[in-house]
């Protein structure tokens, strides 16, 4: 299936769409893409349809060829005192604020977001498989925040951010069983199923 080109065919569209709300760790990103209305990319789809080395190539197209575009993100800190649902709005508010142009319509990935200013918005659930500047901003958001996982692995390996990106995987959970959590960690998230662990 192919991707929309644009929603409107006049108004200045910003595609926005956010990375790690999910995660037990690290920050959630979030982009805004400003795409020209005859951007076409074969292999560009919402980011969880990519191949890891497709997403970076695709990411250095979009950074070209893109109007403007910006990639923000929202701590855990900010995350566990606002909740995520804020967090991934606050992120998406702060990358359309960093736009080098002003958008005249928001197209937001999913079924609820904070209205921005005055800028009217549409809420498209799985928007990052129907429309480009949606799918455009689901990779950066995505590529930016493997990078700063990666380099979070580096500098504490404990927790293999590098494989999971923060991700509540099996081997994820048993480290923090191991090792506790760190200053990365999403305290207000459910970290450790304990239910799990006390059932046997």
């Amino acid at each position: 299936m192919s991707l929309n080109a644009y929603f409107d065919e006049k108004l200045v569209e910003a595609g926005c769409d956010e990375a790690g709300r999910g995660c037990l760790a690290g920050p959630v990103f979030a982009a805004a893409v400003i795409l020209p209305k005859s951007f076409h990319h074969p292999l560009l789809n919402d980011s969880k349809q990519v191949t890891e080395s497709n997403r970076y190539e695709l990411r250095e197209v979009i950074e070209k060829e893109a109007l403007a575009y910006a990639v923000e993100q929202v701590s855990c800190t900010e995350i566990d005192e606002i909740n995520i649902l804020n967090a991934s709005f606050l992120a998406m508010h702060k990358a359309i604020d960093k736009l080098s142009m002003q958008p005249e319509l928001l197209l937001i990935d999913g079924n609820r977001f904070k209205k921005y200013k005055d800028i009217a918005h549409e809420c498209i659930i799985k928007g990052d498989g129907k429309y480009a500047s949606i799918a455009a901003a689901s990779v950066l958001a995505k590529t930016y925040r493997d990078d700063y996982m990666k380099q979070l692995h580096e500098e504490d390996p404990r927790y293999n951010w590098m494989k999971n990106k923060g991700y509540g995987t099996a081997d994820h959970r048993s480290a923090i069983e191991k090792h506790g959590i760190s200053l990365h960690h999403r305290k207000s998230f459910q970290l450790v199923q304990w239910d799990l662990f006390h059932q046997h």
